[in-house]
C-alpha cells in the first residue's frame, strides 16, 4: 500500500515538472535587463514636457486674479490686464513670438494652486507670495521675485488707530487661503494684541466687509491695499497704517519636475529686467540690432544662441522687449506715474537705483 503511494506521488511530481518545462517554451522570451540601463516607468516614459504641450496647445494658460486692479483685473470690456497678465502675455511672446497666444484661468486664492498642481495651468502668476513650505509641502518652483511688497493693515481715516497695539479687540478682515491670516496672528501676538479675525473666501467679499463696517480693519499686502482702494465707493475715506507686517516677495511658480520650464519662466522674467538695465525698450529695441556690446548681443539674439537652451528661437528676448516691454515699462504701465495708483518704485528699482532688480548674466 505504502509503495503504491510513492508511485502515484512520483508521477505526479513529474506531470507537474513536464507542465511547466511546455509553458516556459510557449511563452514570449524576455527582453534582457541591464543594471545600466533600467526600463523607465511607462508613464514618465510617455509624459510631454511642459513646453511641447503648450506648443501643442497653441496658448499659454496662466493662474492669475480677476480682482485686483493694477495686477490682474477683468474690466468691463471682458479683457484681462495687469502687470501679472502683462508677465503672461510676455512669456506667450517669448513662446510664439505673439503675446496674444495666452489665456488667464481665473482663480480663488485658495484654489490657485490645486488649479497649478492639476495641470489645468502651466504657469502661477497672482499675486502669490513665495514661501518655504509652498516650494516644499505644495511642489513649487518660484521664479524671480517681480515684485517685493509688505502685509498691510487699512483702517477708516480719522479712527484714531496708528499702530498694532490700537487695534486691541478689534475684528479684521482676512482672506482665506493667504499669507496675510498667519501673519497677522503671528505680529498680533508678538504685539502682545488680541483680535476677531473675520474671515472670507475671495478679496470682493473681504473688501466689501470692510466698507460695510463688519470689520475694523482689513489686512492684505501693501500693494493690494493700493489696489482695491481705488474702487472703493469713497477712497478718501482710508487709510494704511505705517506698519508693515512681513516680506512678501511676489512672482511667477511652476510646478516641481519640469526643469526647463522653469528655466525658460526664470530668464524671461530676467531679460525684463536686463532690458531696462541696458536701456533696451519697446520703443528702441530695433535700434539696438546694430549694437556691439556682447551682452547686448547675448540678450537680442545676435550672439550665440542661448534662446535655444530654453527650447525657444533665437529672437525670443527681442520678442518679449517688443511686444510687452521691459520692466520698467510693465511696471510703468499698470503702476506707475500715470496710473491712479502711482506707486513709487522703492526695492522695485533696478539694483543700479538702489532697488533689489538683479538679473544673472546671459551668457
Amino acid at each position: 500500500m505504502l509503495k503504491g503511494k510513492k508511485i502515484q506521488t512520483v508521477a505526479l511530481v513529474l506531470s507537474m515538472v513536464v507542465g511547466m518545462i511546455i509553458a516556459a517554451c510557449l511563452a514570449p522570451a524576455a527582453a534582457p535587463v541591464t543594471s545600466e540601463e533600467p526600463a523607465a516607468p511607462v508613464a514618465q516614459t510617455a509624459a510631454k514636457s511642459t513646453l511641447d504641450i503648450v506648443k501643442e496647445r497653441g496658448k499659454i494658460i496662466c493662474v492669475g486674479n480677476s480682482s485686483l486692479p493694477g495686477f490682474g483685473f477683468l474690466n468691463e470690456a471682458g479683457v484681462f490686464n495687469g502687470f501679472d497678465v502683462d508677465y503672461c502675455k510676455a512669456l506667450a511672446a517669448a513662446i510664439f513670438g505673439d503675446s496674444s497666444k495666452h489665456e488667464i484661468r481665473a482663480t480663488t486664492a485658495s484654489e490657485r494652486f490645486t488649479v497649478l498642481q492639476s495641470g489645468e495651468a502651466d504657469v502661477l502668476i497672482r499675486n502669490t507670495t513665495w514661501t518655504m513650505s509652498r516650494e516644499t509641502d505644495l511642489g513649487m518652483n518660484f521664479a524671480p521675485t517681480t515684485f517685493y511688497d509688505g502685509q498691510g493693515i487699512m483702517v477708516n481715516k480719522g479712527s484714531g488707530i496708528v499702530t498694532l497695539q490700537d487695534l486691541n479687540g478689534a475684528s479684521i478682515c482676512v482672506q482665506a487661503g493667504t499669507t496675510t491670516e498667519l501673519n497677522l496672528a503671528d505680529q498680533m501676538a508678538a504685539a502682545g494684541t488680541s483680535y476677531e479675525p473675520v474671515v472670507f473666501e475671495t478679496a470682493d467679499e473681504v473688501t466689501t466687509a470692510y466698507e460695510e463696517g463688519r470689520c475694523d480693519a482689513w489686512t492684505t499686502d501693501k500693494s493690494g491695499l493700493v489696489s482695491r482702494q481705488t474702487v472703493m465707493a469713497d477712497p478718501s475715506a482710508h487709510e494704511i497704517m505705517n506698519v508693515t507686517l512681513s516680506k512678501e516677495p511676489l512672482g511667477p511658480a511652476v510646478r516641481h519636475g519640469d526643469d526647463q520650464w522653469y528655466d525658460l519662466v526664470t530668464w524671461v522674467v530676467y531679460a525684463t529686467f536686463t532690458a531696462e538695465e541696458m536701456g533696451i525698450s519697446s520703443a528702441n529695441v530695433d535700434s539696438f540690432m546694430s549694437s556691439e556690446d556682447p551682452n547686448v548681443k547675448k540678450l537680442l539674439g545676435l550672439e550665440g544662441e542661448f534662446c535655444a537652451k530654453i527650447g525657444l528661437a533665437n529672437d525670443c528676448f527681442v520678442n518679449v522687449i517688443k511686444q510687452v516691454g521691459n520692466y520698467g515699462e510693465i511696471y510703468n504701465a499698470n503702476l506707475g506715474p500715470d496710473t491712479v495708483f502711482n506707486l513709487p518704485r522703492g526695492l522695485n528699482s533696478l539694483y543700479t537705483d538702489g532697488g533689489l532688480l538683479y538679473a544673472p548674466p546671459i551668457r
